[in-house]
C-alpha cells in the first residue's frame, strides 16, 4: 500500500517538473510585444522653473526706461494702476476740467496724443542749463541772443517754478537753441522735448529761423517773440486755442497773456505724467 503512494507521488512530481520545463521553453520562444515610445522628458530642477529664454540664452542686464523723443508724445503704460495712483490721476483731471475757462491745460490735454503732463521736475532751486549756439546763417544778429535772454527773464517774471541758466555749453546743455535761415512750412520756430515716462522733461531743442516763411528777415523783437513762444512749450505748455494767448499756434501776439501764465502756473502745481 505504501508502496503504491510512493509510485504515484514520483510520478506526479516528474509530472509537474515535464510541465515546469515546457512552460519556460514556451516562454522564451515567446515574441514580445514592443511598448510604445515616448518622447524623452527633460528634467527639470525642483529649484527653479524654466523657460525658452532661461535656458537658450542668458538675459541682458536691465536697461533704464526708455524715453520719448517728440514734439508730441507717446502714452505711458497704465496697466496695473495702485488704488492711490488711480485716485491721485482722478483728483488731477478733476483739477484740469476746474480750470476751464481760466486756463487751457484742458484743452492741452484733450488735443495731445498721451493724454501727458509733461514738465520740468524740481528745477526751482537747480537751474536748467541753457545753450544758445553762435549763429551762422544768414540774417543772424549778435541782438538775438540777447532776445532769448529777455524771452527768459519774461517767463522768469510769472513765478513758474523753474529757473534757467543761459550758461549752459554745448556738452552739458539741457535746452540748446539753433539756429536755421527758414522752414519749409508756415512757421518760424520748432520745439522739440524729451521726457521720460513719467512725463518730467529731460531736455529740449528749439530751432529759430531768421527769415519767415515768405523771405522776410525778421528783426530782434521778432526773435524775441518767437523765443517767448518757444520757452513756453520748453516749460511744458503746448498750443492754446484762444488766438488772443502767446500760445495759440499762428497767433500774432507778442506778450503773454494771463491765461498763459495761469496756465503755467497750475501745470507746475500737479503731478506730471498720464491722466488715463
Amino acid at each position: 500500500m505504501l508502496e503504491r503512494r510512493l509510485t504515484a507521488l514520483i510520478a506526479a512530481s516528474i509530472t509537474l517538473m515535464a510541465l515546469a520545463i515546457l512552460w519556460n521553453v514556451f516562454m522564451r520562444h515567446r515574441v514580445p510585444v514592443a511598448a510604445p515610445v515616448r518622447p524623452p522628458v527633460s528634467a527639470v530642477p525642483d529649484t527653479a522653473t524654466h523657460t525658452a529664454s532661461d535656458t537658450a540664452t542668458p538675459r541682458p542686464p536691465p536697461q533704464p526706461p526708455a524715453t520719448t523723443t517728440t514734439s508730441q508724445g507717446v502714452g505711458a503704460d497704465t496697466g496695473g494702476l495702485s488704488y492711490m495712483d488711480a485716485l491721485a490721476r482722478s483728483e488731477t483731471r478733476r483739477r484740469v476740467r476746474a480750470s476751464a475757462g481760466v486756463t487751457y491745460l484742458n484743452e492741452i490735454v484733450a488735443a495731445s496724443q498721451d493724454s501727458m503732463l509733461h514738465r520740468w521736475d524740481n528745477r526751482g532751486r537747480n537751474p536748467v542749463r541753457v545753450y544758445v549756439t553762435p549763429g551762422t546763417v544768414a540774417n543772424f544778429q549778435p541782438g538775438f541772443v540777447d532776445a532769448i535772454r529777455g524771452a527768459f527773464a519774461e517767463w522768469g517774471s510769472t513765478g513758474v517754478p523753474v529757473r534757467f541758466d543761459l550758461g549752459g555749453d554745448s556738452t552739458n546743455a539741457e535746452v540748446t537753441f539753433r539756429w536755421r535761415i527758414q522752414f519749409e512750412i508756415e512757421r518760424t520756430g520748432q520745439t522739440d522735448l524729451e521726457w521720460d515716462q513719467d512725463g518730467h522733461i529731460l531736455r529740449a531743442t528749439v530751432t529759430i529761423a531768421t527769415f519767415d516763411p515768405k523771405g522776410r528777415p525778421l528783426g530782434v523783437d521778432d526773435v524775441r517773440a518767437v523765443a517767448l513762444h518757444e520757452i513756453g512749450h520748453v516749460i511744458g505748455l503746448d498750443h492754446s486755442p484762444d488766438s488772443t494767448d502767446l500760445m495759440y499756434a499762428k497767433g500774432t501776439i507778442r506778450r503773454l497773456s494771463d491765461r498763459d501764465v495761469r496756465t503755467a502756473l497750475l501745470l507746475y502745481q500737479l503731478t506730471p505724467g498720464s491722466l488715463r
